[in-house]
């Protein structure tokens, strides 16, 4: 009698167990406590507008029609807010999605992908995913280095993924170094700018990318809808993207990947100006009241243009950001463990709702003091 046990089953392409899985941010604070901040996952703490609120609830009475698998009244609406060639756009189910079969499309086994030191995780899981081999570039001072990053580039590169403003640090580079970086590149590596956080950051020499793709064959800008217009759970992205990648993407992209109730919440959000400039003043404000009360602390904050700061605690005491996220979660604030970054004695933290950050502030002056 044979052995069902001993027949052989199907296996995974070589590489993808070696892939070490994306892990979010903790969603639940500890037991017994009554009220939860969720300070993770660099989340709008006035959630959505209310406007894409309406919207997505009136789109659920219609759930058994498919959507525009196009979105192009989406696509119309992110074009008319940002002034852009309507052609040039494309949505996805999250940004995660384009910036995956980004990967998927223009790596083979035998190339490599480049992403920096302290760069989202998720693009060296799509470089590995694909086959490729993930190489990565060292920054400086916690911020990407244009000069590292071309000093990697091999004839074997293809791909070049870049946050900017990068998570979980929030430092950027200014465009005139991604100019000077796109410039440094083979006509043949695509550049993947991933603006997730482009609607915070108020800097004069700060630019998303658009006019760098707008005139270039090798380059991407992506964006969400995750951050400031408060619809992670949605599930939406874009790209803006030149002719010959939009082509590209669209025959590998999944038929109707952007589903009706989001595809309403997007319009309306992308259509409220009043929630996305209420979002960014709240953020200012409290980015800097956040950086001034945990430096005042001792702390060491690294400088963000983003919705969240990382920090760090003393080096003297290298499991303090391990006691300090049990210490902030027993009292209902759950921040990012953010060691798989790097940063083992670090916390990254969303600005959250005025409560939310002065209770942090207090809670860390408390834990300090012990």
């Amino acid at each position: 009698m044979n052995d069902a046990s001993a027949a052989p089953r199907p296996r995974p392409n070589p590489g993808i167990m070696d892939i070490e899985a994306y892990v979010p941010g903790k969603s639940h604070g500890s037991a017994g406590v009554a009220t939860v901040y969720k300070l993770s996952s660099n989340e709008n703490p006035f959630g959505a507008s209310p406007a894409a609120i309406e919207a997505a609830t009136a789109a659920a009475a219609r759930m058994e029609f498919y959507p525009d698998g196009a979105a192009m009244r989406l696509r119309r609406a992110i074009a008319e807010a940002h002034g852009l060639n309507v052609a040039n756009i494309m949505c996805f189910n999250g940004s995660d999605e384009v910036l995956s079969l980004l990967a998927r499309i223009y790596l083979t086994p035998g190339d490599e992908g480049i992403y920096t030191e302290h760069g989202f995780l998720a693009y060296k899981i799509y470089i590995q995913a694909s086959g490729a081999t993930p190489v990565m570039a060292r920054e400086t001072e916690e911020r990407a280095d244009v000069d590292a990053i071309l000093a990697a580039v091999t004839a074997r590169t293809r791909i070049v993924f870049l946050a900017n403003p990068n998570n979980p640090t929030g430092t950027y580079l200014p465009f005139e170094e991604i100019r000077r970086l796109h410039a440094g590149l083979p006509s043949n590596v695509l550049l993947v700018i991933d603006a997730a956080y482009a609607e915070y950051v108020r800097r004069n020499d700060y630019a998303a990318g658009i006019e760098l793709v707008a005139g270039a064959e090798n380059a991407v800008m992506t964006r969400t809808f995750s951050k400031v217009h408060g619809l992670g759970g949605a599930r939406i992205g874009w790209a803006y993207v030149p002719p010959h990648v939009a082509q590209a993407l669209e025959r590998v992209r999944d038929p109707f990947n952007v589903n009706a109730m989001a595809i309403e919440a997007g319009i309306a959000a992308m259509g409220d100006r009043a929630h996305v400039e209420r979002s960014v003043a709240h953020n200012n404000h409290w980015l800097g009241w956040l950086t001034g009360e945990l430096s005042q602390l001792g702390l060491r904050v690294t400088p963000s243009v983003g919705n969240f700061l990382l920090i760090h605690f003393p080096e003297a005491k290298p499991d303090s950001a391990a006691a300090a996220d049990e210490f902030l979660a027993a009292r209902g604030y759950i921040l990012r463990r953010v060691s798989s970054y790097g940063f083992p004695n670090a916390l990254r933290m969303t600005i959250g709702t005025e409560a939310a950050n002065r209770g942090v502030a207090a809670a860390l002056a408390e834990f300090l003091k012990g």
